[in-house]
């Protein structure tokens, strides 16, 4: 669906376009030309950036000569939301919440096109879908294992970390098919011998005989479902295979994320910061892109360092600021000093009274001479509120002294009464 809008988000136009997206060049000029028909010398392209096929919409754009820009879904949702409260999602409708997000500056300029930083980007969004992936691999062993043989996982703190515990279940695993007595028959140093060589495969120097002996004392314990223990093995064996094919792959995928981190030379930068490997650094440019296309080390989500006294302000341009271009404004680092500075935080001027002690309702430091006076007033205006109820055969009394009520006033029944008047402690006329 395009819509074609005015700067008040007038619809000018509307289409439904049912084509390919590389097919949309042909919207694109379609748009174009409305708007010149209506007087207008350009159009600036907005869209959800969803999937992939905004970016072909990007170049198509870009090749015309046409701004681009994007607003975010979860915008347009809330958006939605506000209209007229419902939920429904059409084309019409989130077009021209686009157009009008677009025209309030809800929006962003994408990414500029880069080789490199797209091929990063791209290795980051594999990361995190292997990185998925491994998990939906673990947490069905742990189940499987917590059902059938949980004495498997007390062998080590961090069962699913260990190197030593992996090779251990992976020979048991392998060996016996879920017959564990074959394995206890191994014995002790047998058994520890072929954990070695298994993890001298997987590339590790020595097991850790504390998690072998621990494992192998295992295999001993009844607890569990015993009669599951068979196929809770075999299935426990294959998603420890694909879990090391999916470590070997995110190594991989990690291991050309550095690369590239290193190609466009800021892996001394990123790497200088402490407590940030070289695999974090690059999982985080993957999601920024290159810092170089930001105005400022705020805008990256950075601290900027305290410099020099002359540094301390400095004259930036801000949209709300536009009359004011040269309106002083402290720096990042000023700022973080002023807000993190124990100095600055607000503290208590001392101990609080318990609440049942004398004092505790007392609203000010000084009351003053009349503070007996006001205490006495607080004390009647509480009893006032919180009145006793009035008893049924006071309920039609013409007295109010008469009323067991104390301090309280009696209302009459009458005929001029109604449900809704104001008629708290006031004695309505005949």
């Amino acid at each position: 669906m395009v819509v074609v809008t005015d700067h008040d988000w007038k619809v000018i136009a509307r289409r439904a376009f049912r084509c390919r997206a590389w097919d949309l060049g042909s919207a694109l000029d379609w748009a174009a030309g409305r708007a010149a028909a209506k007087g207008w010398a350009g159009v600036t392209v907005s869209c959800e950036p969803a999937g992939h096929r905004w970016r072909v919409l990007s170049q198509l754009a870009g090749d015309r000569s046409m701004r681009f820009m994007c607003v975010q879904p979860l915008v347009t949702s809330w958006s939605r939301r506000t209209e007229d409260l419902t939920c429904d999602k059409t084309g019409g409708k989130d077009a021209v919440l686009i157009a009008r997000l677009t025209a309030r500056l809800r929006c962003s300029v994408p990414e500029p096109v880069d080789e490199t930083w797209a091929r990063l980007r791209h290795l980051g969004t594999g990361r995190e879908q292997l990185l998925t992936e491994a998990g939906s691999q673990v947490q069905p062993m742990r189940d499987l294992l917590e059902c059938a043989w949980p004495a498997a996982l007390d062998a080590a703190r961090q069962p699913f970390r260990s190197g030593t515990r992996i090779a251990a279940m992976l020979v048991i695993a392998g060996r016996d098919g879920g017959d564990l007595a074959r394995t206890r028959r191994l014995g002790a140093a047998r058994f520890e011998r072929a954990v070695r060589g298994e993890v001298t495969r997987r590339g590790g120097r020595k097991p850790c005989l504390r998690i072998v002996r621990g494992l192998f004392a295992a295999l001993s314990d009844r607890s569990g479902v015993i009669a599951h223990r068979p196929g809770v093995l075999e299935r426990v064996q294959l998603l420890l295979e694909d879990w090391q094919a999916t470590a070997g792959r995110l190594a991989e995928t990690e291991s050309r994320m550095t690369g590239v981190v290193d190609e466009v030379g800021l892996t001394a930068l990123v790497t200088s910061i402490t407590g940030l490997p070289a695999v974090g650094a690059a999982a985080i440019l993957a999601q920024t892109g290159d810092p170089r296309r930001f105005a400022a080390g705020r805008a990256l989500g950075q601290a900027r360092r305290p410099g020099a006294a002359g540094e301390a302000v400095r004259r930036v341009h801000r949209p709300d600021q536009a009359d004011r271009p040269g309106t002083p404004r402290p720096a990042a680092g000023s700022l973080a000093r002023g807000l993190g500075s124990p100095a600055r935080q607000p503290r208590l001027p001392g101990a609080l009274p318990a609440p049942d002690q004398p004092g505790a309702e007392q609203a000010h430091a000084n009351p003053g001479a009349d503070r007996h006076r006001r205490v006495d007033l607080a004390a009647a205006a509480r009893r006032h509120h919180h009145r006793t109820p009035m008893r049924s055969r006071h309920r039609h009394s013409r007295h109010p002294a008469k009323d067991p009520g104390t301090g309280c006033l009696t209302i009459r029944r009458n005929a001029s009464w109604r449900p809704g008047r104001a008629l708290r402690g006031i004695e309505t006329p005949r």
